[in-house]
């Protein structure tokens, strides 16, 4: 059995609000496999983003540990967390964020030179990848030339490049049609295995979970229910409870 990658320790993230404390996330502990694709749901306002900043060490919880290939996220000052943000993970995110400016190509390289890595063996790699997700012939297009699903494509070909411990996609497909929507996760979802990564992916679209390994359901901040048997999945996917 592959190694844990992520593991979260009681996370709990409190914001005082008028009427009192409110409890963002609340106890959540949870442990994802290098090589395993799991689903973050929930309806609005069950915690999902904010857990999903806690662990791309963009938010501190209240309390607990956030463990990343064994590194307390918590624990790390800010220079520490840039640089492992820069290092151990990967995103995609719902509008992209690609550089306007540069090339597909250029994108994808972006976190091999942030890193220090853009070699040769590496500049072939970005092309590799690039053709395995059909991009071959949009390497030197800009952003503005690309469909959204070529977007998409980049974003997943940027969070993968640099060998990242933890691949975080927030509602990666939200801006494509259904049937590149499906095609975009399961990709992901297959770069993911094949790369032996951790992936985590927020969505409000249950029907992409029939892609992912499990799902881990919150509701009022809490750890509600994990689906880890496969046609439990599958029912989720097609909206059998």
């Amino acid at each position: 059995m592959n190694q844990i990658a992520l593991e979260t320790r009681s996370v709990t993230k409190i914001y005082n609000g008028d009427s009192g404390e409110i409890h963002a996330v609340d106890d959540m502990s949870i442990q994802v496999r290098a090589g395993e694709f799991v689903a973050l749901v929930g309806p609005s306002g069950s915690g999902k983003t904010t857990m999903l900043a806690i662990l791309a060490a963009l938010l501190k919880p209240t309390s607990g540990q956030v463990l990343l290939d064994g590194i307390d996220l918590a624990a790390l000052n800010d220079s520490q967390r840039v640089a492992l943000r820069r290092s151990k993970i990967g995103f995609t995110f719902q509008a992209n964020n690609l550089v306007p400016y540069l090339s597909a190509l250029e994108n994808v390289q972006l976190m091999l030179r942030l890193n220090n890595r853009l070699d040769k063996i590496n500049r072939l790699r970005a092309q590799e990848l690039m053709a395995r997700l059909g991009l071959g012939d949009r390497m030197h297009n800009l952003p503005s030339q690309l469909s959204g699903g070529q977007q998409q494509s980049v974003a997943i070909a940027r969070a993968l490049i640099h060998n990242p411990s933890l691949v975080l996609a927030d509602e990666p497909t939200a801006s494509l049609d259904t049937e590149r929507a499906y095609q975009a996760v399961e990709t992901f979802a297959n770069l993911i295995h094949e790369n032996q990564r951790a992936g985590i992916m927020v969505t409000h679209d249950l029907r992409m979970v029939k892609y992912v390994d499990r799902v881990f359901q919150m509701r009022d901040g809490k750890l509600d229910k994990i689906y880890d048997d496969s046609d439990q999945i599958q029912a989720l996917a097609r909206g059998e409870k």
